[in-house]
């Protein structure tokens, strides 16, 4: 006998996991290894407990064929407010090393990236781009036309600089002082960031 407490907790959980892209029937089915109508027996279940509860703040709806785990409608103006306006998030040691090289090297590619600090980096670019404090400046002429990453108008906006120029001077432009160059960087980042929460 199938426990529906059990089941009606996996299927909340997987629906929570895969987000806007839903599940059918068929596919709770499968990864529950349930009778369909008794997944469908339980989605009922669950949607008139999430919609008789003024506790919870979310429903499940039919789209498609698929059922999502949505915010209930009436909490909209309040998700509206959080898009407009998100919470300053701080960045990664690894994505402020990477921004700091971004911003003295530019435009560098992510392999030169990777040279500098010796580990792969395309989660930090991927932050970072999504944050705007990079972008795609252009590509290298050749095989593989590699990406070329510069900063942005937001990470002159962020950290308060009218221009590159602006940023702080280095004793050095060598390779091997990088290093020190991340540091003196990064702590003006680390500054900026601790500021900003």
């Amino acid at each position: 006998m199938t426990n529906l407490n059990q089941l009606m907790s996996k299927i909340e959980s997987l629906l929570f996991v895969i987000g806007e892209d839903g599940l059918t029937v068929n596919q709770l089915g499968e990864i529950t290894e349930e009778e369909e109508h008794v997944v469908l027996d339980a989605i009922q279940q669950m949607t008139n407990q999430y919609e008789l509860d003024d506790s919870k703040g979310i429903t499940i709806k039919e789209i498609a064929g698929t059922y999502q785990l949505i915010s209930k409608a009436e909490n909209a103006v309040f998700i509206e407010k959080l898009v407009e306006n998100p919470p300053p998030q701080s960045l990664s040691q690894a994505a402020l090393e990477v921004l700091a090289i971004v911003a003295y090297k530019q435009p560098i590619t992510r392999v030169e990236i990777e040279d500098l600090r010796g580990v792969k980096c395309e989660r930090a670019l991927h932050t970072l781009s999504q944050k705007a404090l990079i972008q795609e400046v252009g590509r290298v002429e050749g095989t593989g036309r590699a990406i070329l990453y510069g900063s942005t108008k937001e990470f002159l906006n962020y950290f308060g600089l009218k221009n590159i120029a602006d940023m702080p001077p280095l004793e050095s432009t060598e390779e091997e002082q990088l290093e020190d160059e991340q540091d003196l960087f990064m702590s003006k980042f680390q500054d900026a960031f601790s500021d900003a929460k």
